[in-house]
């Protein structure tokens, strides 16, 4: 039996980008900055359209038709996150505005009830500020620390550095699954096991990672899971706050207001259980509608060929910028994402930025929200190409005569 992954059909896939189909500064658009936020497809645009144009009103409550049936679609919703990532039940799913949002509503509940004076929290060495602002925060409030887990020069974490990081003081360990600078993939069901078998609870960002991977929660065996809906090809305004059932019930509610409630009197206020304690007020519901789409459009597409795609295009990538001389990649790990950070000497990254948008070639330039990570490399900031599952090998070519054009004007 022939059990090769069928190849993409790149062709037909980026008929459903509009934004491919545009010209910059006279080029035609080469987006390569699928890290910051993917681009939504057509199915999604016109999904959100249709709840906005034929179905829009709030959800939760009413008894109106228009009101149940935008419940039933943004329940499903989440019902489909619930499959998507492998969660025990929809209680176990909630809606934020995205990532950062959901690690600070873990910090501000789950940590403050967990962190005290003289505790730690374990951080990896390659988080994004968004998982590194609101433990420090929540350190500073605490009297708490905050410890790091190191990499090596390849960009891989070392797990084995848990067994003396991890104390009985260590809290909680927050780890990146996919470094959004460095592209590599951790090990994050190892880092949790070892947690575990510690007595650590663990929240995994997985806000580059769900664009490419399989994800299950459950296999993982993650406390908690976090990503945002741009990421993966739907809107922005929409985040996912995965967490293990009794953390969530365990934890008090974050905002309040309407919609999280049982009932209120002037005396006492008693709250609804997870996930509806943690979602006051009205919620983005054409985002959450978009991201369901978003979902369905991707695993129509397979994430098994997805990948073998992606990484196809990723090894090519490599290959074509470590030729180029005077270019440096930062982050060679075994496994790796479809994300490539580079420097080129002679050339500040916000300046090749610059030069690339002349020529068509979307990418980002900067620390991106990693200093820590920039500060391990000694580099002030990097130029990051990232290739989702529509780009070509033509376009990493263009990409290449780009910056070998850019190489020419500062010789």
């Amino acid at each position: 039996m022939n059990t090769a992954v069928q190849p993409l059909d790149v062709t037909a896939i980026r008929r459903d980008f509009p934004l491919l189909s545009r010209v910059l500064n006279g080029k035609p658009v080469i987006y390569l900055d699928s890290a910051v936020s993917g681009q939504m497809p057509l199915p999604v645009i016109e999904r959100m359209t249709k709840y906005e144009r034929e179905e829009h009103t709030n959800v939760h409550r009413g008894v109106s038709t228009l009101s149940q049936e935008a419940t039933d679609h943004f329940e499903a919703a989440r019902e489909k996150v619930r499959s998507f990532i492998g969660a025990g039940s929809i209680k176990e799913i909630i809606w934020t505005r995205g990532t950062t949002e959901a690690i600070n509503l873990v910090a501000q509940t789950f940590g403050r009830m967990t962190v005290k004076a003289g505790d730690e929290i374990l951080l990896s060495g390659m988080e994004h500020h968004a998982n590194i602002v609101p433990w420090q925060m929540l350190a500073e409030e605490k009297g708490a620390s905050i410890k790091v887990i190191p990499m090596t020069d390849a960009g891989e974490l070392i797990p084995e550095a848990l067994d003396e990081l991890i104390t009985n003081r260590t809290k909680l360990l927050g780890v990146v699954h996919v470094s959004n600078v460095l592209g590599t993939v951790n090990s994050v069901k190892e880092i949790i096991a070892k947690a575990h078998a510690k007595g650590v609870p663990v929240l995994v960002d997985g806000a580059q990672a769900v664009p490419h991977l399989k994800v299950d929660v459950k296999d993982l065996d993650a406390d908690f899971y976090v990503f945002s809906g741009h990421k993966l090809s739907g809107p922005t305004g929409i985040g996912v706050l995965y967490g293990k059932l009794a953390h969530l019930e365990a934890m008090p509610p974050w905002h309040g207001g309407g919609s999280m409630i049982r009932s209120v009197t002037w005396e006492k206020t008693t709250y609804l259980g997870a996930p509806g304690k943690f979602e006051a007020g009205t919620p983005p519901i054409a985002a959450a509608i978009g991201l369901g789409t978003a979902i369905d459009y991707l695993t129509a597409l397979g994430f098994d060929r997805i990948a073998a795609y992606e990484h196809e295009l990723l090894a090519y990538a490599t290959e074509c910028l470590a030729r180029i001389p005077g270019l440096r990649i930062l982050g060679t790990a075994r496994e790796k994402a479809s994300v490539i950070s580079f420097v080129v000497e002679g050339i500040h990254p916000h300046d090749l930025g610059s030069l690339l948008d002349g020529e068509g070639v979307v990418v980002r330039a900067g620390h991106h929200c990693a200093q820590p990570v920039m500060a391990r490399f000694n580099v002030p900031a990097t130029t990051r190409a990232s290739f989702a599952y529509f780009n070509t090998r033509q376009e990493v070519d263009v990409l290449v005569s780009a910056i070998l054009k850019a190489i020419e004007l500062f010789k």
